[in-house]
């Protein structure tokens, strides 16, 4: 009986030191890890930047609480040749839209909001809603029907509103939402958020609620509904229960000036063309935007990070909410934001969650990722994933719009399987 107690108590030390392990930004050798295979990272990245394929990229693996493999490869500046450091600070874009969900759901603890609970009930514009029935591309007229049932918060956190983008959605949405001056967030630094919201409220969805999966400005709302809930600006609430909290010293929605030199420079390609340095007007988007001081926080896509700093991230859901002896969110919600919501496959294979994509069993049949894994990306090339099952984040950052050899991915993502010791 005394051994059994004291194996219960060693196990839960070991556990208790694993949820509240800082990660250090610094490579551990690990018994666990071919590390011979796994420089093979290095070998195929150097190739595609030697052909031009590829600018840079700042690659962070973290198995079982502890960094493997963190390294910044290529050019952050190619004209210059200035090096891509491990810690460069990326636009990242839609990877902001994870940290927005959390935002909702530790919320969604306090008693604030419910998750089936109907939008308009914090924006009134949008009571009634209507679902778009036939469009004229000629003025961007439209006829509408009404919607079966209310928007709710779930709806948005697992993008089945029926809410479209704008610029990257579909033309029909993406015209009624120019046309009314909704803009997609991406870049985007002027404006009053809630304002914005509130004209999007009157607009025609894109089909009915809970219908189908439509990536759409639905993390802009919930960023626009934590801070009505909240009484703070999106950016002082991320700061102050997140960011502060978790040790993400690099993360922000205005990137200081005294750290502007890590933002690597972004870069574009066409049509399978030579990648060419993205201007300040190119794609409607100033790639300055993080410098630019701002107080339109754009929940979906406003955030630039380091690989380090979203891995804690990463870590701390991995950890069910713990991480350096903080709970950031309980168990069972980190569990939650990481079950299927839906009642259909979002991309014909895939789950999503309350923020993220998961993996499911036929993505796992056919890919090196265990069921369970979650994961998402950022408009200008930054992904990443977390696999439960192995105890593994990995984020491959990169500031290059569309790239016609983007199976680097997956070639990096067997390299990092394929080195794992059972």
């Amino acid at each position: 009986m005394k051994k059994y107690i004291l194996f219960i108590v060693l196990t839960f030390l070991f556990f208790e030191k694993i949820n509240s392990q800082i990660l250090a930004p610094i490579i551990v050798k690990s018994k666990t890890v071919d590390y011979k295979k796994l420089a093979q990272i290095d070998t195929v990245v150097n190739s595609y930047i030697q052909k031009n394929w590829l600018i840079g990229t700042s690659i962070i693996v973290v198995k079982n609480n502890e960094v493997i493999y963190y390294k910044g490869l290529g050019y952050a500046d190619k004209a210059t040749k200035k090096q891509m450091a491990n810690d460069a600070i990326y636009r990242i874009m839609s990877q902001t839209k994870a940290i927005t969900s959390l935002g909702i759901l530790q919320l969604l603890e306090k008693g604030l909001l419910q998750l089936d609970q109907p939008v308009s009930e914090y924006i009134p514009s949008f009571k009634n809603a209507k679902v778009l029935a036939t469009f004229n591309p000629k003025d961007s007229s439209y006829t509408s029907v009404p919607a079966k049932r209310a928007i709710t918060i779930r709806d948005l956190l697992t993008h089945s509103s029926g809410i479209d983008y704008t610029d990257i959605g579909s033309d029909n949405m993406g015209a009624i939402y120019t046309k009314a001056g909704v803009p997609s967030g991406l870049g985007h630094t002027n404006g009053n958020l809630l304002a914005k919201m509130q004209v999007l409220g009157s607009l025609p969805l894109a089909h009915q609620p809970g219908e189908k999966f439509t990536y759409g400005l639905n993390s802009d709302l919930l960023g626009c509904i934590i801070e009505i809930v909240s009484g703070m600006s999106l950016e002082t609430y991320l700061q102050k229960n997140i960011f502060n909290p978790l040790g993400m010293k690099d993360t922000y929605f205005n990137v200081p000036l005294t750290k502007a030199s890590r933002l690597p420079n972004v870069y574009a390609e066409e049509d399978g063309k030579e990648i060419f340095e993205w201007g300040n007007d190119y794609n409607k988007i100033n790639p300055n935007y993080p410098l630019i001081k701002h107080s339109y926080f754009s929940g979906g896509a406003g955030l630039s990070a380091t690989a380090y700093d979203y891995a804690i991230f990463l870590q701390m859901l991995l950890n069910g909410g713990k991480y350096n002896g903080q709970q950031i969110i309980s168990k069972r919600t980190a569990e939650l934001m990481l079950s299927p919501q839906l009642d259909f496959k979002y991309n014909g294979n895939d789950d999503f969650g309350l923020g993220f994509s998961l993996s499911s069993e036929k993505s796992a049949n056919l890919n090196m990722r265990n069921k369970g894994s979650f994961s998402w990306g950022g408009y200008f090339g930054t992904r990443y994933w977390a696999d439960p099952k192995e105890n593994l984040i990995v984020l491959v950052m990169t500031q290059q719009k569309n790239n016609s050899h983007g199976e680097i991915n997956n070639k990096i993502e067997n390299i990092i399987y394929g080195s794992l010791l059972r």
